[in-house]
C-alpha cells in the first residue's frame, strides 16, 4: 500500500450535483428549482411563520396568559438536605456560600428553606426566605433562623 494508491471505500463517496452548468449536466435550465414562482428566484427567503397567504397560526389564536415581571423565584432547599449537610460535613452554620460550595445552588439563586424531612442538628440557617413550618422545625431543634 502506498499513499498514491489510497482510495475511499467503494460507494462511500458521491459526486456533488453541479447545478446550473448547462443542459448536458442534466441540471441546467431551471437548475432543480421547478418553474417560476418566488422560490425559483434569487434572493428568496420565506418569512418565518408564513403559510402561503393563509392567516398564520400566531394570528389565528388569541392572546392569553400573563407573565408577572415582578415574580421572585426561589431555589427550594428542604430540611432533609440541611440535615444531610450537617451529618456529612459537620456544619453548624449553613448559609448561601455553604450551599454554593455543596453544588446545590448557583451564585445568582435566591434560597428558600422548606420543611420536608426532619432536622435534628442544631443549626444556624441563613437564607433569603423560610416557610413557617421550616422556621418551627429549625427552632424546635434549638437552631436559629437568619433572613438575608
Amino acid at each position: 500500500m502506498k499513499l498514491n494508491s489510497l482510495k475511499p471505500a467503494v460507494g462511500s463517496t458521491k459526486n456533488r450535483k453541479r447545478i446550473a452548468r448547462g443542459q448536458g449536466s442534466g441540471h441546467g435550465g431551471t437548475a432543480t428549482r421547478g418553474h417560476k414562482g418566488a422560490k425559483s428566484r434569487s434572493g428568496y427567503s420565506r418569512k418565518f411563520g408564513f403559510e402561503g397567504g393563509q392567516m398564520p397560526i400566531q394570528r389565528r389564536l388569541p392572546k392569553f396568559g400573563f407573565k408577572n415581571p415582578f415574580r421572585v423565584e426561589y431555589k427550594a432547599i428542604n430540611l432533609e438536605v440541611l440535615q444531610n449537610l450537617a451529618d456529612k460535613h459537620g456544619y453548624t452554620t449553613i448559609d448561601v456560600d455553604t450551599l454554593i460550595n455543596a453544588g446545590l445552588i448557583s451564585r445568582k439563586d435566591l434560597v428558600k428553606i422548606l420543611a420536608k424531612g426532619t432536622l435534628t442538628a442544631k443549626l444556624e440557617v441563613k437564607a433569603h426566605a423560610f416557610s413557617k413550618k421550616a422556621i418551627e422545625a429549625i427552632e424546635a431543634a434549638n437552631g436559629t433562623v437568619v433572613k438575608l
